[in-house]
């Protein structure tokens, strides 16, 4: 029947969604953490070491300061964290959301931790940990300072300069940090370090001359990362180098394709540069009016990478008596969605917002994080927030669904009559469907009907996939029971008894990505099969099997999906089934949910020999014994 076979055609579309859905991301993604976690466990024995980042470089012409870096550093040792954190002098950092530490040997900022946020769901676990100074298993951190101008010979600050450390002894909101170098040839330089309450670093950079010449120096900044980090895995999600460079917008390049391009490089105004993880991100803010030279580059150290990205500015010719400065901007924390916003607003920036990764539906994606935000305002519960939000759609679309299973309840009374057409004319399907859509036409029926309903849940879906995957407020958020985190999957297992068995069944080979099965993909399954069976049975057997293992293949499909996601797709079930039926019994059909429940768990009664072979029996009897 046709209603069904749209209903069926929309089912399957579906299903073939998730499925590459499953194939292309989740598969991809439990892969990226088992790869994690053994990069974890590695990362806590020694390990060899890493080079130190490059110094942009200013050219040989004056006129282009951005060529190619020099060598860096020797390689040094891995040392653990905390024995490469004693390797210097430190000033603290201590914030509401901040504790780390600024190395006087080299003025990096380079020991970031972010106290509001842990490794895992546990409040007692380690804080995230985003910068590690050079030596440590993972160097990644921010530099700042000078570059000279081609033919300049005087001493200027580098990786090995021991900063003096001036007024305050900590980094806090309130107390900004002084240190100063002199390089012992007329050159003195100062830098003041500020911090907000948040995740803002500001810095001003100066250089007195008291020398005999004057000397031209550009200011620049550069953020750091050795070794390639483990990634996520997902084509929907950026990790990797990112920014919006003036007029030539969004440039993003994962770490694989900076390493085939090894350098991109770009002039412009108006810019923003830095690296950004799932949940992380470090970027340098230079003044929106300032022209920089800036450069996403990755560099070969021997079997390891290390990733920069780097700005310069335009030189300062510093005279006799004279003094430079250059303000410069580091965010380095938490992508929090409206802080991300109050700074792109506040700093007046370039679209600082895409430093989260809302993808090409951003004006799907954006409204559906800030209705569930703004919902967990209220309710206190971000489980909570995505039911709401679930019947906020329902109702948003009830028009159109109303139209639909109106539509689908005239397609069931008038089954009779179609049935009548094809006993009508059994060898000419073509005028079967000219009768068939005239029939439609004057019952004012659409056919397609049956397709509406889940295809206007696909973008919702995708929509509130992405929002639970990319934006940290979703991280960690509980629901209730054993749902812990809204953004990972249900932790149950019904194939390790939920967890009476101790081992691993997705570790098997080829299936096991399948066997992640919890409590609330059983319950999604559950509610799928209500709603399969709100309709008639389908007399074609094809189309009966289909209905009858969709809701099976569904579950096990959505069983390592978010949970978030998953609790959304079962609630979304019960609401279809509840609108359903009330809406064809308005449009008066008959709801067949518990005939058809109660149909499929009674006796089946062995099939009848069919009359028509009967027939041809007693045919071809009399035929055979006149033969004889």
């Amino acid at each position: 029947m046709t209603d069904n076979r749209n209903t069926i055609l929309a089912v399957v579309l579906s299903g073939i969604v998730l499925l590459g859905w499953q194939y292309f991301f989740n598969i991809p993604q439990m892969e990226k953490q088992r790869a994690a976690q053994q990069a974890q466990q590695q990362a806590q024995q020694p390990a060899p070491g890493a080079q130190s980042g490059t110094t942009p470089q200013a050219g040989t012409a004056p006129a282009q300061p951005g060529s190619a870096p020099g060598a860096g550093a020797a390689a040094t040792p891995t040392l653990t964290r905390s024995a490469a954190l004693e390797a210097s002098p430190r000033v603290k950092i201590d914030t509401p959301r901040i504790s780390g530490s600024i190395a006087l040997k080299g003025g990096r900022i380079d020991d970031v931790a972010l106290v509001k946020y842990r490794e895992t769901v546990d409040p007692k676990s380690p804080a995230v940990v985003l910068f590690e100074p050079s030596g440590a298993p993972n160097p990644y951190y921010a530099e700042f300072g000078w570059v000279g101008a081609s033919g300049t010979s005087a001493k200027l600050p580098d990786q090995t300069t021991l900063w003096t450390q001036q007024g305050s002894n900590a980094l806090t909101p309130s107390t900004p940090v002084t240190l100063t170098w002199d390089n012992g040839g007329g050159l003195t330089f100062k830098r003041v370090v500020s911090v907000d309450d948040q995740y803002l670093f500001s810095l001003k950079d100066e250089v007195s001359n008291t020398g005999n010449a004057p000397v031209t120096l550009y200011p620049y900044a550069l953020i750091s990362r050795h070794g390639t980090p483990q990634v996520s895995g997902y084509y929907v999600l950026h990790e990797g180098l990112i920014g919006v460079l003036g007029d030539q917008g969004l440039q993003e390049f994962a770490y694989k394709k900076i390493d085939e391009e090894k350098k991109k490089e770009y002039k412009v105004t108006n810019a923003w540069i830095g690296i950004t993880d799932k949940y992380w991100a470090a970027t340098l803010l230079p003044d929106t009016t300032a022209a920089v030279q800036a450069r996403f580059s990755s560099n070969a150290v021997g079997n390891s990478k290390t990733y920069q990205t780097d700005y310069l500015l335009d030189p300062q010719t510093i005279a006799i008596g004279g003094t430079g400065s250059a303000n410069a901007r580091l965010f380095a924390g938490a992508k929090e969605s409206k802080l991300i916003d109050v700074y792109d607003k506040d700093l007046k920036l370039n679209r600082l917002e895409l430093l989260i990764d809302w993808g090409w539906f951003y004006f799907i994606t954006k409204p559906m994080f800030w209705t569930i935000d703004f919902l967990f305002h209220i309710v206190g519960n971000f489980g909570f927030a995505i039911l709401l939000v679930t019947l906020l759609v329902k109702i948003v679309f009830f028009p159109l669904a109303n139209k639909s299973y109106a539509s689908m309840a005239k397609m069931k009374k008038v089954q009779p009559k179609l049935a009548e057409l094809k006993e009508k004319y059994p060898d000419d399907k073509m005028k079967q469907q000219q009768e068939m859509m005239a029939l439609y036409k004057e019952e004012k029926i659409n056919p397609l009907a049956g397709c509406l309903p889940i295809a206007i849940q696909i973008p919702v879906f995708f929509s509130l996939y992405k929002v639970l995957f990319v934006t940290i407020e979703m991280r960690h958020a509980p629901f209730f029971g054993w749902i812990h985190d809204l953004s990972a999957p249900d932790p149950t297992n019904i194939f390790t008894l939920f967890g009476l068995l101790h081992y691993d069944p997705t570790q098997l080979p080829l299936i096991g990505h399948y066997l992640w099965l919890g409590i609330w993909p059983i319950i999604m399954g559950i509610t799928m099969w209500f709603q399969m069976k709100l309709n008639p049975t389908p007399p074609d057997p094809t189309q009966k099997m289909i209905f009858d293992w969709m809701p099976l293949i569904f579950t096990f499909m959505l069983g390592s999906f978010p949970a978030g996601l998953v609790i959304y797709w079962a609630w979304n079930n019960l609401l279809s089934v509840a609108q359903q039926s009330v809406i064809m019994q308005r449009n008066g059909a008959k709801i067949e949910l518990f005939d058809n429940i109660k149909a499929t768990f009674a006796k089946k009664d062995p099939p009848k020999d069919d009359p028509k072979k009967d027939v041809l029996k007693q045919d071809l009897k009399p035929k055979a014994e006149t033969k004889s």
